[in-house]
């Protein structure tokens, strides 16, 4: 039994999908159930249940041989967090997993490290340091942004107005991946015993910036319009003003500047030496319909957990 937590995600859902193909028996935990869209043969067992609850966590454990961590907490309903989540969440699904004598295959970011200026990266590095002290078999995988998320969001923020809405300047390059490729990669890492000890990372073909991504989602959806900004100031001022009230918008506008500034680019070539046969999917592909399935709005994307 493989347990996959944050499997109704934009990647738990397409990994799922992918592992139950292969005939593997695939239990999915999740806070709603109803989220769980896969149906017939694709449809996986369900347990209801939060990876911050530990007892839950354990409950759902029962028989499980392999543990999937895909959730996140950067954004969501319920006062998540990447402390609550990716943090707190992730050490009680490796704890439950060591105690059971079942491997851990973490998601990361590519990143992750205790001095990132991103809180999302130094809580997945938390994990990473817990996975790595459990005793539980591992792998971790670390990606770039998902550009099927991004995508959503843009075109989500594009709304009545036609223009979808840039945080910051948006010149900055970045490293997307799609999601398609690194379920694959995850895929890989449940089924073959030799990356056990490993740590991955993914990245996609294209360092591209907001703008750029900005300006092909507007030709796909047959819109000329240029998008909006938010400039970094009023960023800088939501993130503080914001702190107290509604931290998750806090994180999000912290979060943003980096984005705006940091060195996100990635080079691939590395874990496509490790798998040739791994796909390097283009935003062309993506936003084609090449790349399987469609991409999930923001919100869903955000409640991965």
């Amino acid at each position: 039994m493989i347990l996959v937590a944050g499997g109704t995600g934009t990647l738990g859902t397409r990994l799922v999908r992918r592992l139950l193909r292969r005939g593997l028996s695939v239990r999915v935990l999740t806070r709603d159930a109803a989220r769980v869209t896969l149906t017939g043969a694709e449809r996986p067992e369900v347990v209801e249940g939060d990876v911050r609850v530990r007892e839950s966590v354990v409950r759902a454990m029962a028989g499980a041989e392999t543990v999937v961590s895909a959730v996140h907490g950067f954004a969501g309903p319920g006062g998540v967090s990447p402390a609550s989540v990716d943090r707190d969440g992730n050490a009680n699904l490796i704890d439950a997993a060591a105690a059971a004598k079942a491997a851990v295959i973490l998601m990361s970011v590519v990143g992750a490290s205790p001095d990132n200026p991103m809180e999302l990266h130094r809580m997945k590095h938390a994990a990473e340091q817990h996975l790595r002290a459990s005793g539980a078999p591992w792998t971790i995988v670390r990606a770039t942004a998902f550009l099927e998320m991004w995508i959503a969001l843009l075109d989500q923020t594009a709304g009545r107005s036609g223009r979808p809405l840039v945080f910051g300047r948006g010149d900055n390059p970045i490293n997307f991946v799609s999601v398609t490729d690194v379920a694959e990669l995850l895929e890989r890492a449940v089924t073959d015993p030799a990356t056990r000890g490993r740590t991955f990372e993914i990245g996609g073909p294209q360092n591209l910036s907001f703008n750029q991504l900005a300006a092909a989602v507007q030709r796909a959806a047959g819109r000329n319009s240029e998008p909006r900004h938010v400039p970094g100031t009023a960023l800088r001022a939501m993130a503080v003003a914001m702190q107290p009230f509604k931290p998750e918008l806090a994180r999000q506008a912290r979060s943003a500047l980096v984005m705006d500034s940091a060195d996100m680019t990635f080079d691939a070539s590395a874990i496509h030496e490790d798998f040739p046969e791994l796909p390097s999917t283009t935003l062309a592909e993506v936003l084609s319909g090449r790349s399987m399935g469609k991409s999930r709005t923001a919100e869903e994307a955000s409640q991965a957990h």
